[in-house]
């Protein structure tokens, strides 16, 4: 009789591991567990198998296929093999789920936003920064204007100087050259008129 359990027992735990290879080796599909507060997980496909835990609502869940009255078999968080009722099983995500998923991109887009507004603040500083460099420029443009100017002006002073100067020098030229031309022929005039009285 012993031996008889014995061979049971290790018969038992022979397909045992086998189940649990043939688990280890399977694809599940992704599931979820429905919007309530938390519902127990039993060892079979009942409420008259014992409860060996208990899962938060909207948990991710592994799908191993398997049905029976009414009940699905999961594969929790926790690597737990267990069944719950097929209505607390879903292939959508739950409120949980989706709600954790919209958090995750506000908080993306949070963070999106604080780079844009960082973008926006350096453009902001560098636009500052050319326009400070932009008026520095256009005020020596107006500078230069008017030292360029102010050399024009010198320099037709300067022209207009000058003509002045030629004009007068000219004038005393043609005055000197004028008495000049008065004078000699008069000095010739007389000597050859004291010449004549010697004769």
């Amino acid at each position: 009789m012993g031996k008889l359990l014995k061979l049971a027992g290790a018969a038992l735990f022979a397909v045992s591991l086998t189940s649990a290879a043939q688990q280890a080796n399977t694809e599940y599909q992704d599931g979820f567990i429905s919007d309530e507060l938390f519902i127990y997980m039993h060892s079979g496909a009942g409420n008259n198998y014992r409860i060996v835990g208990s899962i938060n609502a909207g948990s991710q869940v592994k799908l191993t296929g398997e049905k029976n009255s009414g009940y699905t078999q999961i594969i929790d968080e926790k690597d737990r093999t267990a069944w719950v009722e097929d209505k607390y099983v879903s292939t959508k995500p739950g409120l949980r789920h989706v709600v954790a998923e919209l958090n995750g991109q506000l908080a993306s887009t949070s963070e999106q936003e604080s780079q844009l507004k960082a973008q926006i603040a350096s453009n902001k500083k560098q636009l500052s920064a050319i326009q400070s460099e932009n008026t520095e420029l256009t005020n020596k443009i107006a500078t230069l204007e008017s030292e360029l100017a102010s050399a024009q002006s010198k320099l037709e002073t300067q022209d207009f100087d000058v003509m002045k100067e030629w004009f007068f020098n000219g004038g005393i030229v043609a005055g000197l050259g004028l008495l000049v031309g008065l004078f000699i022929p008069q000095l010739f005039g007389r000597k050859k008129s004291s010449m004549d009285s010697w004769k």
